[in-house]
């Protein structure tokens, strides 16, 4: 008996030995996989918010995809993202910024607006932080960039609005409109595109008569800037046909609630209005759908899709019963290859350094173009000029038509052309 109770005695000792060997196999495990912290700052809560959760939303479905494509290729890496809400507001941006390199976060998609990257830019080159933004599509020189060495660890993976002011322009003319007045917001963006479209304007012989700008953040009441757009409209249809007067809206979704605000006898319910990509295929038209309906509002949007485009937009459909939008999709993109550069960068037996992350990616962008890590973009092929932004693109035209977005036509980018449907 004595015998047996000391061979219990022993079996239990070495299942507990082992039993402890099982239990710690998990967390060994655990800690050889690398967590790659990417923070997203895009806007929930302010002007930009239909395409701020359209980001949210595909950069979710992006770091699911990453994090099984690392695991099905017995890679030790997984993407955790840290979402921030920066409300389109400078100020707000760079304490999100200064808040996640806190917390050890160095790789960033976003932000979305120009003003946002232009005062982000210095504080990012200091810390060595790289932003890839979907959205920001102010020219070079008004972010305040003159080299590309100041924008080194600045990526944009979007066309810029020296691109986008040619289309609109080509537009107005193919509208036959022969005289506008031009509204925007008064930060870099706005300033930008109200400063790029003048010179295009000017070669088809379109009059402006005036361009009006208005504060950012947006006001709440934007009465006294109605009142001195119907002014300026109501002095150009002395001239023109009201059928040959637009009004160009520089603007993001506030422009909406501007037009909420004027009044259903207003004059600016008589003539075109022409928004820019910071309008396009918003949901806020619900709001206003009769005053919309009046006036077309078409708008333009940077459209470009890879051969991945089909299998994202699926499972996003049967997620948000929607199709994604392109700064989503530049999203998705963007966190692809701040993960392919990162697993590049920790291959080859490297620390994290800006330096060594800015010189792979270039590369890794277009070779995940190419399709030669067996992924492909939803974007379409991606290629970058000196300042690291996107040097192409086409872009639709978007309307309103009985309360929903339809797609007016394409201008091609090569011929400056535009094919309507």
């Amino acid at each position: 008996m004595r015998s047996r109770s000391f061979i219990l005695a022993a079996l239990m000792v070495v299942l507990t030995a082992l039993s402890g060997c099982v239990e710690d196999k998990t967390p060994i495990e655990e800690a050889s996989t690398e967590e790659i912290p990417v923070g997203i700052l895009v806007d929930l809560s302010g002007p930009l918010t239909t395409y701020g959760e359209d980001i949210k939303n595909t950069v979710t479905i992006a770091s699911e995809d990453i994090n099984n494509y690392f695991k099905a290729n017995g890679k030790p890496y997984r993407v955790k993202l840290y979402i921030e809400d920066t409300r389109v507001d400078p100020k707000i941006t760079l304490d999100k910024v200064m808040a996640l390199h806190g917390k050890g976060v160095k790789l960033i998609v976003g932000p979305m607006g120009s003003g946002e990257v232009k005062q982000v830019a210095g504080y990012a080159n200091a810390n060595g932080i790289i932003l890839i933004s979907p959205s920001s599509t102010a020219a070079v020189e008004d972010l305040g960039i003159t080299t590309p060495e100041e924008k080194k660890y600045i990526y944009r993976f979007v066309a810029l609005d020296t691109f986008q002011t040619r289309a609109i322009a080509r537009e107005l003319d193919e509208l036959g409109i022969k005289a506008v007045c031009i509204v925007y917001i008064g930060n870099a963006w706005g300033k930008g595109l109200n400063e790029h479209i003048l010179p295009e304007l000017e070669r088809y012989g379109i009059k402006v008569e005036k361009s009006i700008d208005y504060p950012h953040p947006p006001p709440a009441d934007f009465t006294p800037y109605i009142a001195t757009l119907e002014g300026a409209v109501d002095e150009l249809s002395r001239t023109y046909a009201m059928n040959e007067i637009a009004v160009v809206a520089f603007s993001y979704e506030e422009v909406f609630t501007m037009l909420s605000q004027a009044g259903r006898d207003s004059i600016l319910f008589n003539v075109t209005w022409v928004g820019c990509d910071g309008t396009a295929k918003s949901e806020k038209i619900r709001e206003v759908c009769d005053k919309v309906n009046a006036v077309g509002f078409y708008s333009t949007l940077f459209e470009s899709r890879g051969e991945a485009f089909d299998n994202l937009n699926a499972t996003y459909y049967k997620r948000f019963n929607r199709s994604a939008y392109q700064y989503g999709l530049n999203s998705y993109d963007a966190l692809w290859v701040l993960a392919l550069a990162y697993e590049e960068l920790r291959e080859k037996g490297e620390e994290y350094s800006a330096d060594a992350m800015t010189a792979l990616i270039p590369g890794v962008t277009e070779m995940f173009s190419r399709g030669e890590y067996d992924q492909k973009t939803v974007s379409g092929y991606i290629k970058l000029d000196e300042y690291n932004d996107r040097a192409s693109g086409d872009y639709a035209i978007y309307r309103v038509s009985n309360c929903s977005w339809t797609k007016a036509g394409l201008w091609r980018y090569e011929t400056n052309e535009i094919r309507w449907n």
